[in-house]
């Protein structure tokens, strides 16, 4: 199947050419994907509405099928991406439920556990290509970023990409996006005492951005903690898709508990969703993506 049209890849084109960056922030529940749905009809911004695998294996191809329906129904554009598929299981399901005839319209086929590059492409390539075949674009990693997020698989060892071989890499596996490590890394830079400023190689994030600009969309993962002139530096560079995970997450789900504390369960449920959409829109002006759609 073609990906023409593709509405991962046709939101994450135009931003690039309009030098603004694609929230794709990750939903665990309902009202999450409805706030991130009501920020983006408010801010007439395009979005990313990303789940995790471990979401996925919990809630299956209904819930998929609720996230494709509010966010394909938007007002906006809002895409819905699958973030870290790293193991055989989330790739079936996944994958599985594309053939099946309810697709993300994108997919992380992430195989930067591999101890080479060679082995990365080789555990990438047969999903990407199911995924092209189901009409689903995919991303993958090359080198490998520290950390661990929601479910999944602690990693040690940063190995930064090297721009050399990107190249190859990106034209073996036949993927259409590329999340490079610049030093960024999953979970808290803070509790290690490091400053994330100080760890984001730039220069590579441009290298890599002027080496695919207008070819292949380059993936920010890794932003807790990031200072907002951060952001606005790696969106200058060329990245069209940033990923965000706790920024939005933990006022959202704080919020829920202590809704649920004292108030009737519709009530918390709209103050959290409020929560929601007011962090989400927060980084669409950030990003400068409000008033695109």
């Amino acid at each position: 199947m073609s990906l023409a049209g593709n509405r991962t890849l046709d939101i994450l084109s135009k931003a690039e050419k309009g030098k603004y960056g694609i929230l794709a922030q990750s939903c665990y529940d309902s009202t999450m994907a409805l706030g991130l749905v009501r920020a983006a009809e408010r801010a007439k911004s395009p979005a990313i509405l990303q789940l995790f695998p471990i979401t996925v294996k919990a809630l299956g191809g209904e819930f998929l099928r609720f996230c494709l329906d509010v966010a394909h129904n938007a007002s906006v554009p809002i895409a819905v991406h699958l973030d870290h598929a790293t193991d055989e299981e989330a790739l079936e399901i996944s994958v599985g439920l594309a053939e099946r005839g309810i697709p993300f319209d994108s997919i992380m086929v992430d195989a930067s556990h591999a101890d080479t590059d060679e082995e990365n492409i080789a555990i990438a390539k047969p999903w990407i290509a199911r995924c092209h075949a189901a009409g689903v674009a995919t991303e993958v990693e090359l080198g490998r970023l520290e950390g661990g997020e929601a479910g999944l698989r602690v990693v040690t060892g940063t190995v930064f990409t090297d721009p050399k071989k990107a190249e190859a890499f990106m034209k073996e596996t036949g993927a259409d996006i590329l999340a490079p490590c610049v030093g960024n890394r999953h979970g808290s830079y803070h509790f290690l005492g490091l400053k994330p400023e100080n760890e984001w190689d730039m220069d590579l994030l441009q290298t890599l951005g002027d080496q695919f600009k207008g070819r292949i969309p380059t993936c920010a993962h890794g932003t807790d903690e990031l200072p907002d002139s951060l952001f606005e530096d790696m969106i200058r560079r060329g990245v069209s898709k940033i990923n965000v995970n706790s920024w939005c997450r933990d006022p959202y789900a704080e919020a829920l508990s202590k809704g649920l504390a004292s108030k009737p369960f519709p009530d918390a449920q709209e103050e959290a969703i409020e929560v929601m959409a007011k962090n989400c829109e927060r980084f669409f002006k950030l990003f400068n993506s409000a008033g695109r759609a």
